[in-house]
């Protein structure tokens, strides 16, 4: 059975914050909170990476920076 072919375009704005779920997740957040955590574009990555290398669990981290 051929597959269907599908173009889903992501707007600029999905993009960024698909990298920067990406990012958050690599600097050790759980997805879902790195995917709470990208879409704010107040929050600063390398500040919620900071927050992890210091010792703050990734929930705690979240509640400082939200």
């Amino acid at each position: 059975m051929p597959t269907a072919e599908t173009n889903v375009v992501l707007s600029e704005q999905e993009l960024v914050e698909h990298w920067r779920s990406s990012e958050l997740e690599r600097a050790g957040y759980p997805a879902e909170i790195a995917a709470e955590l990208s879409t704010r574009s107040d929050i600063d990555l390398h500040r919620a990476a900071a927050l992890l290398q210091r010792g703050c669990s990734p929930e705690l981290a979240a509640s400082i920076l939200l």
